[in-house]
């Protein structure tokens, strides 16, 4: 599982490891309210679960003003790399170990795909395109201006903010000179390679997440986990039930009492 850090947009920008477990923050003793990793008690105002399944967050008991994404929380949520949590004001990014990769000068420069792939989805999960997919059939641009694909009427962002297209079969983010940068899973990003789950915000709020068919390296490693996993469940079954070598026999010979039973039964009733 990659490791995973929470990174503080306050003061001192502090980034606190998220590794399996349980951790609690909440407000510093002597910090003058700002957040850390505390004891798992009163103080906790949220705890971050990881597992091997994903990073879940859980409200403390009387703590209020929790949001993810810009909808609050009352008790728990699955939170996937990129989301913002706020807790008593405070921003808190989920980040990676590693920000995402950079698509380089040949890939930046390419002519995008022409006939793009109706599979490669960008799917609108926060803002103003919550529940809308765009496909990446061809290149799509974000922006304020009236031709753009998905526009963000807002007077401050650019009129060509990015454009997101295929490259072959890599999905490249261009920046086209905007001033703040597009959010990839977190990081303030202006050009990225993408791949299926990484989240991308524009705007601060209007949240994307990328789904498409798994390819290369990244699928076989999950359909070798798969088997991995598979053969690990299958030698914990074998080893909590032992075969025993009388087992065999002893179905065979139920099976022939079975049998000769239904044969008495059919002559006797038919006399």
């Amino acid at each position: 599982m990659e490791i995973l850090k929470l990174r503080l947009a306050d003061d001192d920008h502090s980034e606190l490891p998220l590794g399996v477990g349980v951790h609690a923050v909440g407000p510093l003793e002597g910090r003058g309210g700002r957040l850390g990793l505390v004891d798992d008690g009163q103080a906790a105002r949220v705890r971050f679960c990881v597992d091997r399944r994903g990073v879940w967050l859980t409200v403390a008991e009387g703590a209020r003003g929790v949001h993810v994404n810009g909808r609050e929380v009352q008790r728990m949520a699955m939170l996937r790399v990129g989301d913002a949590v706020y807790v008593d004001g405070v921003e808190m990014r989920v980040v990676g170990s590693e920000p995402p990769e950079l698509p380089g000068a040949a890939l930046h420069e390419a002519a995008s795909d022409t006939t793009g792939d109706p599979r490669v989805v960008l799917r609108g999960v926060g803002g103003q395109y919550h529940g809308r997919s765009f496909t990446l059939e061809h290149p799509r641009l974000v922006g304020r201006s009236t031709e753009a694909d998905i526009r963000i009427d807002d007077p401050t962002f650019a009129d060509r903010h990015a454009r997101l297209d295929l490259v072959g079969d890599r999905i490249v983010l261009r920046d086209l000179g905007s001033a703040e940068g597009t959010l990839v899973n977190g990081e303030p990003m202006r050009d990225a390679l993408l791949r299926p789950g990484d989240q991308v915000v524009f705007d601060a709020h209007h949240r994307f997440v990328v789904e498409a068919p798994m390819r290369g390296r990244g699928a076989r490693d999950q359909v070798q986990e798969h088997h991995a996993d598979a053969a690990a469940n299958e030698d914990q079954v074998q080893s909590a039930q032992p075969a025993s070598p009388w087992r065999l026999p002893w179905l065979l010979l139920a099976a022939l009492v079975i049998a000769g039973l239904l044969a008495l039964l059919l002559l006797f009733g038919s006399g």
